[in-house]
């Protein structure tokens, strides 16, 4: 059977990577690249906060090229929209017509995502759509899967619980907090997993508040197993 070319929309978090999983088990799609925004002056993934050369390093490990789109740190949502498009027309020339997201279940962003996609001739797949965000959470820690909650939301979530490893912070998580952060409650930097060669080096440097956000700032270096269990 030849596999549909597909691109994953990347960020370097969990349901990226349980997205990406999903596509390459179900034998369909052939990944061409792993699309990512990152903010040009910081030389970071926007909201994740999380450094390029991590960016590049998990995609060395995948097996799947990395493809930056730079956005200024003071982008429009026009600016945005145009740099995106470029991106997009790229890969219609390449002959693919398909992009995944790891979005589950917020609507709003699913229409979004179409319409964007739709204006260049694009459709979109969502492979964990629909998915009940409890069960997707352990089944990402059964699988062996791993990350470090990089950036939380203060009025939701505890200060404490940047730096951690997900899978001993989980059950710490507030009753409010939906367990994948669908909500923006929190996010992650994956080191780990079935779809990676061997486990990332990593460590935790500064925690920092930001933009009313508070963020831990994930290094190359150290073993991410053995430093982050002991924040």
């Amino acid at each position: 059977m030849t596999k549909e070319p597909i691109v994953m929309s990347w960020s370097g978090g969990k349901d990226s990577a349980m997205g990406l999983y999903e596509l390459i088990k179900s034998g369909k799609f052939d990944v061409k690249f792993l699309l990512t925004s990152v903010t040009l002056e910081y030389d970071r993934i926007s909201m994740h906060g999380i450094r390029t050369e991590l960016l590049k390093a998990q995609a060395s490990l995948i097996g799947i090229p990395l493809d930056i789109a730079y956005i200024s740190s003071k982008s429009s949502n026009e600016e945005y929209g145009r740099i995106m498009k470029t991106k997009l027309e790229k890969y219609k020339s390449y002959g693919i017509s398909k992009v995944a997201f790891g979005d589950i279940f917020l609507r709003d962003v699913r229409e979004y995502r179409e319409r964007m996609m739709a204006e260049v001739g694009m459709s979109c797949e969502f492979p964990l759509w629909g998915r009940d965000t409890t069960g997707l959470a352990r089944r990402f820690i059964e699988l062996g899967f791993d990350s470090i909650i990089c950036t939380i939301d203060p009025k939701v979530m505890p200060r404490n619980l940047a730096g951690r490893n997900f899978s001993e912070a989980l059950d710490s998580f507030p009753d409010e907090v939906d367990q994948c952060g669908e909500r923006g409650e929190f996010h992650t930097f994956v080191y780990k997993g079935p779809i990676f060669t061997r486990a990332l080096d990593v460590k935790v440097g500064d925690i920092v508040d930001r933009d009313s956000f508070v963020f831990a700032d994930v290094l190359m270096g150290g073993n991410a197993g053995n430093n982050i269990s002991q924040k």
